[in-house]
């Protein structure tokens, strides 16, 4: 068991630097090719490297791919094969999808509508070998008994609204990869609670690519993660909530996505998260009206902060705070 430990411990590492080179030679190669876009909550409107997510994709790929070599040839096992050969296809799905996004742009090639109906590929994977399973505990029913409907329904409606959630709370520095550790982090915890020890190696490797693409995502971001990054985030979510039997603890983790959502319909999803930059990169609330969480936070914390100067350190680490405590209360409800 130790020596197993230590695999996965260098494996989490490893994959950690394998994220950290692939997000700094794509930045490079970004940049060559033009794939830039304006860093919109900055007075200057300096240009970053899109589409980070790429090289996430990649190395959580690689890492799961090397796991899964290590199982079959040194330890001699299939377990879980299956299911982890599920998650790397969701992954590229997710990529592949969220690249083509980032490259098109809803606004110019892809509708709304669009965006959905694509990212419901994303599920095929986890609905053919019926994923998770289909009883479910529900507040006054009890115990419920989906049976096929959880796989073609519930399954699919679950992916669809995680990738599409995530992708709706973005558009600041390190915002979408710091949220997504936070939720990886309490899902690996909860895995080794329950015994997924699997499981918990893959959100480990999960983590360990997200946190060597934050080094270059957060602020003062050199890259952004597109939606590359915000639908493999919001694809692994679903997945991992399904395979790991995690679906309650998934929807309390998942609640500011639904706030962004509600308060999103507000304005038709037409609104912009972005703040209204002054000539020092302090922001202000950009409409009247709140149609954001980072809106909300803008405003909350132009009232409490001394100097009611707010800045885009300050709206991600509130909203990074508010997921810690989402977090500790799942920890304590376990």
């Amino acid at each position: 068991m130790d020596y197993e430990i230590l695999i996965a411990v260098v494996l989490i590492v490893l994959d950690f630097f394998i994220s950290f080179a692939l997000t700094r030679y794509w930045i490079k190669s970004a940049k060559k090719n033009e794939l830039v876009g304006k860093d919109m909550n900055k007075f200057s409107k300096p240009p970053v490297a899109e589409a980070g997510g790429v090289a996430v994709v990649l190395s959580i790929v690689l890492g799961i791919l090397i796991y899964i070599f290590i199982k079959t040839f040194i330890f001699k096992t299939e377990t879980h094969i299956i299911e982890s050969l599920v998650i790397i296809t969701s992954i590229l799905l997710a990529g592949f999808i969220g690249f083509i996004d980032d490259i098109m742009g809803w606004k110019k090639g892809l509708r709304p509508w669009q965006k959905i109906l694509m990212t419901f590929i994303i599920a095929i994977p986890l609905m053919v070998i019926n994923a998770g399973h289909s009883t479910m505990s529900l507040p006054l029913f009890g115990q419920i008994d989906f049976g096929i409907i959880y796989p073609l329904i519930l399954i699919p409606i679950g992916v669809v609204g995680c990738t599409n959630g995530v992708n709706l709370l973005a558009g600041y520095n390190g915002l979408e990869a710091s949220l997504g550790t936070i939720i990886f982090i309490i899902f690996g915890i909860v895995a080794i609670q329950t015994n997924l020890i699997w499981l918990a190696l893959i959100i480990g490797l999960v983590i360990a690519s997200l946190m060597g693409f934050l080094i270059f995502n957060k602020y003062p971001a050199k890259v952004f993660p597109g939606d590359s990054l915000t639908y493999l985030v919001g694809a692994l979510i679903g997945c991992f909530a399904i395979i790991g039997n995690m679906e309650k603890i998934a929807l309390i983790l998942f609640i500011p996505f639904i706030l962004e959502g509600i308060l999103k319909a507000k304005s038709k999803f037409k609104a912009e998260n972005f703040g209204k930059v002054n000539k020092d990169n302090s922001l202000e609330a950009p409409y009247k009206k709140s149609y954001s969480l980072t809106h909300l936070s803008l405003k909350i914390l132009k009232k409490i902060k001394p100097s009611h100067k707010v800045y885009e350190k300050d709206v991600v680490l509130s909203l990074v705070l508010f997921e810690i405590i989402l977090g500790i209360i799942v920890l304590f409800l376990i």
